[in-house]
């Protein structure tokens, strides 16, 4: 088979990869030029652990390719994902659906062959009904079969997610439009077929739902381990005892249950913001939905003050250590990270702040304060510091000395924001030690 994917973003590169490793032929399209003439160039311009190695041993066999000629991609293929952005619009918060829409209806101008147009962007309910009103209207003359085909990867796990899923969501039209589109889909994926992955086909409005509902509840099951951390702290009990007590109940799990500084990233903040508009729209508000957009942004600026709490009521004059600023390990992607939050509030207090990320450093400099400060490494960060702040749960963090960080150290201040460290060893190598809910 060959397909098309729109977009060489984070979802259309690994898709794209991963669909070559498939044994598909793959053309990945994208308008910009210094993109695509990178990703020739063997050089990937997103961090994603494996990736690089996955796109040029498919580049080599010829399974994967790279383009700014849309007519190029299309060529042939039977398939045409669409993995274009859909950041959030300003001033309403729903999702921008421009990219997917003016996509959609250059595919349709452009194609010369019927083909499936397959929705792999996060979009909202009713999106892909007007995906095929915008190219029936655009090709009338052409059988373009419209499907939704959300993805549900995980950045620094995107690989796994992606060869071993949980389930592969398929959302097709009724009648024989929907029959080919699976058809071509089921094809697809057939590697995943062959080690029993549940394939749930439904309607396009149902698939596009479950992808939503499901970072939805996701957030939400955070955002509630989180407020339970704070009511541990009141009552004196250990929030990562509560988490075990609760995930080993088969019907809550234990995934997601770690108490922190909230949730960001690339998908939960716009996901749940563009869920609660839509409901709001359709005048079937999700109000846990919207309490938990609320309670995620007022904990990041909590963290700040926590902080500022930890060092006596002020980091005036005092140099603070923070160690991860990725809104999660294993990726260098910066939206929605506590540490956009954080930091600014704590050099605006008066700190001066020193960070250190294994990956997102580049990343963070356009959007952080100037007066930052970049460290080479970990130990360099906090050499030195008031006050030492653990913000991302990088693996490299895990293993630090306590012994070593408190001999580098000027003050005795160690905020565990991600409950990684041991509190008996960490006070036992003269640190005050602040954690999450224990």
């Amino acid at each position: 088979m060959r397909i098309a994917i729109i977009g060489a973003g984070y979802v259309g590169l690994v898709s794209g990869a991963c669909f070559a490793e498939f044994g598909v032929e793959v053309c990945v399209v994208d308008s910009v030029v210094e993109k695509i003439e990178a990703l020739r160039g063997g050089r990937i311009p997103i961090y994603e652990p494996g990736l690089d190695k996955l796109v040029a041993d498919n580049a080599r066999e010829g399974r994967l390719s790279f383009t700014t000629n849309l007519a190029e991609a299309l060529d042939g293929a039977e398939a045409v994902f669409l993995a274009v952005g859909t950041p959030t619009r300003r001033g309403d918060g729903h999702a921008d659906l421009s990219y997917v829409f003016a996509a959609a209806e250059e595919v349709a101008r452009t194609a010369k062959q019927p083909l499936v147009l397959v929705t792999k962007s996060t979009v909202p309910v009713g999106t892909g009904r007007r995906v095929r009103e915008l190219v029936q209207a655009a090709r009338p003359d052409l059988q373009i079969d419209v499907a939704s085909n959300p993805e549900f990867l995980r950045e620094g796990s995107a690989i796994g997610d992606f060869m071993r899923p949980d389930r592969v969501v398929i959302g097709i039209e009724t009648g024989a439009s929907g029959e080919r589109a699976l058809a071509v889909l089921k094809r697809l994926y057939r590697p995943l077929y062959l080690i029993e992955t549940p394939i749930v086909a439904t309607s396009i409005e149902t698939a596009e739902l479950i992808k939503y509902s499901a970072n939805a509840f996701l957030a939400t099951k955070i955002t509630f381990i989180n407020e339970i951390a704070d009511l541990c702290e009141k009552v004196g009990a250990n929030v990562q005892d509560v988490a075990r007590g609760m995930g080993l109940d088969g019907r809550i799990g234990r995934k997601f249950l770690h108490a922190g500084p909230g949730y960001g990233g690339s998908c939960f903040p716009k996901d749940t913001l563009a869920l609660a508009k839509t409901a709001r729209d359709f005048g079937s508000p999700v109000r846990l939905v919207e309490t938990t957009i609320s309670v995620n942004d007022d904990r990041k600026v909590a963290m700040a003050d926590r902080v500022v709490a930890a060092c006596d009521g002020s980091v005036a004059g005092k140099t603070i250590a923070v160690l991860g600023l990725t809104f999660k390990p294993e990726t260098d992607d910066m939206r929605e990270a506590a540490s956009l939050v954080v930091v600014p509030r704590l050099v605006q207090a008066g700190a001066t702040v020193r960070a250190f990320d294994p990956a997102g450093m580049d990343q963070a400099r356009p959007l952080l304060p100037a007066a930052v400060q970049y460290a080479e490494s970990a130990m360099d960060a906090v050499a030195g510091a008031d006050a030492l702040v653990l913000l991302t749960e990088w693996n490299e963090f895990r293993a630090l000395s306590a012994v070593r960080l408190k001999g580098l150290m000027r003050g005795d201040v160690l905020l565990d924001l991600r409950n990684v460290y041991d509190r008996e060893a960490t006070q036992q190598a003269g640190f005050r030690y602040h954690a999450i809910g224990r």
